[in-house]
């Protein structure tokens, strides 16, 4: 049920990229060139995927991040957030303010990798600073959204964010699935300090 749950999602929120592609990538072209898509690796399964969005840094954007640390917002934990990164394009500045740049991650959902909904896939060196008893979060399947995402998503403390997805594992159901994807829904279009 789930399964399918994730398939018709994906199928309808493809359809929804679907006549905003050509612009997005039109645009990202445009200003810096190819590629249009990055794929970042994240864990989900307790294995390396690759999670797709459209690309909204400069090429090479990884390589500079030890070049920043000075700059993280989050000192605490590991997760690693600039407000104005210097790497980002105009084009990408525009994307994320309207989340569409993670839209890509529904090929993703289809492919089985990812659910519609779960715990937020992060990078493989960040899980393994994970604290003993949030480990199980590594071998949980990611989700395109969450429980962490609509309740502050990169804004909450490092711990704060664990305990949201541990938490969701824990009392995990379609009604809890529903609300959330429903918040989800209602942040991108109405709440602008959201997700």
């Amino acid at each position: 049920m789930r399964r399918f749950f994730d398939i018709i999602g994906s199928i309808c929120g493809l359809i929804f990229l679907l006549p905003f592609l050509l612009f997005v990538a039109f645009a990202i072209i445009l200003e810096s060139g190819l590629p249009i898509f990055v794929k970042l690796d994240r864990i989900s399964k307790g294995k390396i995927i690759k999670v797709y969005k459209f690309r909204t840094m400069i090429k090479n954007a990884h390589a500079m991040k030890k070049d920043l640390k000075s700059l993280n917002e989050r000192k605490n934990g590991p997760f690693f957030k600039i407000k104005n990164d210097p790497r980002l394009t105009k084009v990408g500045k525009f994307l994320r303010k309207l989340r569409f740049d993670e839209f890509p991650q529904f090929f993703n959902v289809l492919k089985g990798e990812i659910s519609l909904v779960g715990p937020r896939p992060h990078e493989p060196e960040e899980m393994l600073a994970y604290p003993l008893e949030f480990k199980k979060l590594y071998f949980a399947k990611a989700g395109l959204t969450g429980l962490s995402q609509v309740n502050g998503a990169s804004a909450l403390p490092f711990i704060k964010e664990l305990e949201f997805d541990l938490y969701y594992l824990e009392h995990q159901s379609f009604l809890l699935d529903l609300k959330i994807l429903f918040k989800t829904v209602w942040i991108f279009f109405f709440d602008p300090t959201g997700v």
